[in-house]
């Protein structure tokens, strides 16, 4: 608000929760972000975990009642797997605009991408870093030398020379924002691509709360 900058020239996501799965709660989410946010709309609207209770097809059709009432302009999936991405994009009336998942060098998640490029709906990365722990890791530090970039650079570049991903990192400090965002002067070669992959064999995830998650890919 104090920026000035105009409405149409930021992005704004918000997300439901899994308690919000059912359509009245639904709704009653979204009109309480939009307040809270002082919005008539948001630019994406996800649905941050698939219930274990509310049928997908329920909280899809409000998600896309959501859309079409005008109170979101795009709206997408978080954490589906792709058994659920598969139900997701058969109960929607609109096109899925993505997925969040985590994804980072330290887990494989080739199903899962495979089937948003099958139905042509964006990754977007969550943990991208995994959180700091793949930060010390020797590959991805040589590589950081090479381009005289800092580790988070080169793995955060890692991720957006994919196809398809986009990347939502963490940060606590203005410093860490401008490094995060100071990734578009380089390119890894293949080489790099094909050194920092072989460290998916981690398969190391980070977001897993038992009570919140799917039968993973």
């Amino acid at each position: 608000k104090s920026s000035n900058i105009q409405r149409d020239k930021l992005w704004v996501t918000t997300k439901v929760t899994e308690d919000n799965a059912k359509p009245d709660d639904f709704r009653k989410s979204v009109e309480t972000s939009l307040s809270a946010l002082n919005l008539d709309y948001v630019d994406l609207l996800l649905i941050h975990w698939p219930s274990r209770s509310v049928p997908i097809i329920d909280t899809v059709c409000a998600l896309n009642d959501a859309k079409e009432e005008g109170l979101a302009l795009n709206i997408g999936i978080s954490n589906f797997t792709v058994p659920l991405i598969e139900e997701a994009v058969r109960c929607s009336r609109s096109e899925l605009f993505c997925n969040q998942i985590e994804y980072h060098a330290y887990i494989n998640q080739d199903k899962v991408l495979d089937a948003c490029d099958k139905y042509g709906i964006l990754v977007t990365c969550h943990v991208p870093l995994a959180r700091g722990k793949i930060l010390n890791n020797p590959i991805i530090n040589s590589i950081a030398q090479k381009y005289m970039k800092s580790p988070a650079q080169i793995a955060l570049k890692w991720l957006l020379q994919q196809s398809r991903i986009s990347v939502v990192p963490r940060a606590l400090s203005y410093k860490e924002i401008e490094e995060n965002i100071s990734i578009f002067d380089f390119d890894l070669s293949e080489d790099d691509m094909s050194q920092i992959s072989t460290l998916r064999s981690n398969n190391l995830r980070i977001v897993d709360p038992e009570v919140r998650r799917p039968v993973w890919d």
